[in-house]
């Protein structure tokens, strides 16, 4: 592996770490920062696969009590019982759809341009559920009820589109459900970890027949990387979130969306 290459995972892994679990999309970013660099790694799309599996298992680390005591107090009535049904009722919805639907969105909607305009409605939803939200009942991952596990679990299916960012979908769908804004964060990242699991191995499958040992120290680079990025990123996240709300983030995407739009067109 050339500095080159070394250079381009770290950087990939960078923004896979850090986007994956703000309401921004790290899909849609590393569309955009691959294309603006012209840069395609070995192994076709593992890389991008792979370095998705180092960001989810930062957020197991993180989560690593609150998983064991639900693994422990699944079999027995309880929150941990609750908790644990209530991600795989919200997890459900994506996997159906994703199956179905896999081979159509990586084909089609891949692009830079449903990104750019995918950040940038988001970003305006984000502003409008931020401001029409009000009730935040629900104040632990514990109490969040059935119907509205499911409901968090249709908007998820949103972030099919690369783009919509499924942390942003998920959070701002419990918000508007009743759930409060460190509750809904927490529940997002739990949520993350079936469906991330489920998405990774899924497109491992898909892809197998091209797997190949080729890049693999590339592969490792960013997803070590993306591991230890994620890692800040998402005990930041849950300390930004306790006195702030979402809105730089839509910001953020509106300006990137919008600055995107620009080059393709001068392309």
């Amino acid at each position: 592996m050339d500095l080159y290459t070394f250079l381009m995972a770290v950087v990939l892994g960078i923004v896979e770490g850090v986007t994956e679990f703000l309401p921004i999309s790290s899909t849609g970013h590393l569309i955009l920062v691959e294309d603006l660099l012209g840069f395609e790694g070995p192994s076709g799309n593992v890389f991008e696969i792979v370095i998705q599996l180092g960001a989810i298992l930062s957020v197991v680390w993180i989560y690593r009590l609150k998983l064991w005591n639900t693994a422990f107090g699944l079999f027995k009535p309880g929150p941990e019982q609750r908790l644990a049904f209530n991600v795989v009722i919200a997890f459900l919805p994506a996997a159906i759809i994703g199956v179905i639907a896999h081979d159509f969105i990586k084909s089609v909607l891949f692009s830079p341009w449903v990104v750019s305009v995918a950040l940038i409605v988001g970003g305006f939803a984000i502003l409008a559920v931020e401001r029409i939200q009000k009730d935040h009942s629900i104040k632990t991952v514990e109490d969040v009820s059935y119907g509205r596990a499911f409901a968090v679990g249709l908007f998820q299916c949103i972030a099919m589109i690369p783009g919509v960012s499924r942390a942003a979908a998920t959070i701002m769908g419990a918000l508007l459900v009743g759930v409060s804004r460190p509750a809904a964060a927490e529940f997002s990242f739990l949520l993350a970890i079936p469906t991330m699991f489920g998405a990774t191995f899924y497109d491992l499958y898909k892809a197998r027949d091209s797997l190949t040992t080729d890049g693999l120290a590339f592969i490792a680079v960013g997803f070590v990387v993306s591991f230890m990025v994620a890692l800040v990123v998402v005990k930041w996240l849950i300390r930004y979130i306790s006195v702030h709300n979402f809105s730089a983030f839509a910001y953020y995407r509106i300006i990137i969306g919008l600055v995107m739009i620009g080059i393709l067109l001068t392309r």
